[in-house]
């Protein structure tokens, strides 16, 4: 007799890795995690987006599941850049950003709550913008409404007129969820992907 298969949750409400976990055609559900987010005492930017992915992957209750859970952190100059929350922020955070380079850490867990194993991984990128002057972020906060993106912008719409170069293993990794990354892993747990 066959094991039941195991069931397939995201531990996120966001709609950006929702949307990048459809692409893969296999049926899932969504949990909300309820995770501190704050950095530990001298813990580095990738430590920080790996645990907090595997502490959200482990703070859903989902029985007899493969949980997936993510966190991306954004860089700027060694200082951690948050969602802006308004415009403002925003226009803030890209007027420091402007003709610098960002660095996205995004982190990456598998939790098989049948047998506790964990698999994860952190895929590193970097966005390289040219220099923006304030009208143009301006007009670019308006069109694009990044508020709820670290860096305060989205590559995969008019974000990508911001930048000059992007550079990474994943693009997907950059918009909050690596499929490659989680691809090999959901194999290495059984899903044929595809």
């Amino acid at each position: 007799m066959n094991p039941q298969p195991l069931q397939l949750v995201l531990a996120s409400t966001s709609t950006y890795r929702a949307t990048l976990l459809d692409r893969l055609g296999i049926s899932y559900t969504q949990q909300a995690p309820s995770v501190e987010e704050s950095m530990l005492p001298n813990e580095e930017f990738a430590a920080l987006a790996s645990r907090l992915a595997r502490e959200k992957a482990a703070s859903v209750y989902a029985p007899d599941s493969l949980v997936i859970g993510s966190d991306q952190v954004a860089v700027l100059e060694q200082q951690r850049l948050h969602k802006p929350g308004t415009s403002e922020r925003a226009c803030t955070q890209l007027r420091a950003s402007s003709g610098k380079t960002v660095q996205f850490f995004t982190g990456v867990a598998l939790l098989n709550t049948v047998t506790g194993d964990v698999q994860s991984s952190v895929v590193q990128y970097r966005v390289k913008f040219r220099v923006l002057n304030d009208a143009e972020i301006r007009r670019y906060v308006t069109r694009d409404n990044p508020l709820d993106c670290a860096g305060s912008f989205k590559w995969e719409r008019l974000g990508i007129a911001l930048m000059t170069s992007l550079e990474g293993p994943d693009p997907t990794a950059l918009e909050g969820l690596p499929l490659i990354a989680l691809c090999k892993m959901l194999r290495n747990a059984g899903l044929e992907i595809p």
